[in-house]
């Protein structure tokens, strides 16, 4: 990509970062640091990446994006407001009693969401089903899917990847937001997933491990994925948990805890 698109890249995921904060505050609720931690992939994708119109999303003409870590709303939220599936004044009601912007998307009340998630695990499943369908439908479109580091302890991502693998859904790409954290602390010391670069290629995908705060980086790695044939792609991103607020920075205790009076004036100054 060229500079002027980098730089815009760059502060709409700053932009995003600032919302997401204002959302979780608001709230008194949410879970803020996979949020940030994720924010630069989403972004890539909605506004550089996939196509992803406002109209006809049921047809086999878009491209998919399932976030299988449905925690991460605010993040989610706050792209698809800025694309004009809803108002910004909505974002503004996260998580209150009448609105639809709840702490998990759910496809049957959110513009623009494909699917619906919340329990861990059991977006991906729903992924590898779409690209198979995609497949079989000779569709050119490509489905992502985004998983936590920890949502990888659940067994029913290694059945979907090994699916996946099977039916060589090459038109499958997943990101993996490798924070090192969930919420009660150290992934590895919660229940280690590593190695799991050589996990995902003992079931046949294509692997490449890349700085997930990193655009330039991020174009390069779908690129290959995308040139790789008869094998789905996963992308391990490394990233940090809370990414942009000093506070927040690899602290597991913001995975859902929102900032108070005094801790949200300070993130909202260092993301100014």
């Amino acid at each position: 990509m060229d500079n002027s698109k980098l730089e815009e890249l760059k502060k709409l995921a700053k932009k995003f970062r600032r919302e997401i904060v204002d959302m979780v505050y608001k709230a008194q609720s949410g879970h803020p640091g996979g949020s940030l931690s994720v924010i630069d992939i989403l972004t890539y994708l909605f506004f550089y990446e996939m196509e992803y119109p406002l109209e006809n999303r049921n047809n086999f003409n878009s491209d998919r994006l399932v976030l299988s870590k449905g925690h991460a709303t605010p993040a989610y939220y706050a792209c698809l407001s800025e694309k004009g599936f809803f108002k910004k004044e909505e974002l503004d009601k996260f998580r209150q009693v009448d609105s639809f912007l709840q702490g998990h998307p759910e496809n049957h009340f959110v513009p623009g969401v494909d699917v619906t998630t919340g329990s861990l695990g059991q977006g991906f499943p729903q992924a590898v089903g779409m690209a198979l369908g995609y497949k079989l439908d000779k569709s050119e479109r490509f489905v992502y899917a985004i998983l936590g580091d920890g949502e990888c302890q659940e067994g029913i991502i290694w059945e979907a990847a090994m699916a996946a693998g099977h039916y060589k859904l090459d038109n499958l790409i997943a990101f993996v937001d490798f924070n090192g954290l969930q919420i009660d602390g150290d992934v590895e010391k919660v229940m280690n997933v590593k190695p799991l670069e050589d996990k995902f290629r003992a079931f046949n995908w294509h692997v490449q491990t890349i700085d997930g705060h990193n655009f330039e980086e991020i174009e390069k790695a779908v690129k290959n994925a995308k040139e790789t044939m008869g094998i789905p792609s996963v992308i391990v991103a490394k990233t940090v948990k809370g990414k942009g607020v000093s506070f927040m920075e690899n602290n597991y205790k913001f995975h859902g805890k929102a900032p108070n009076d005094e801790e949200y004036k300070i993130a909202m100054k260092e993301l100014a």
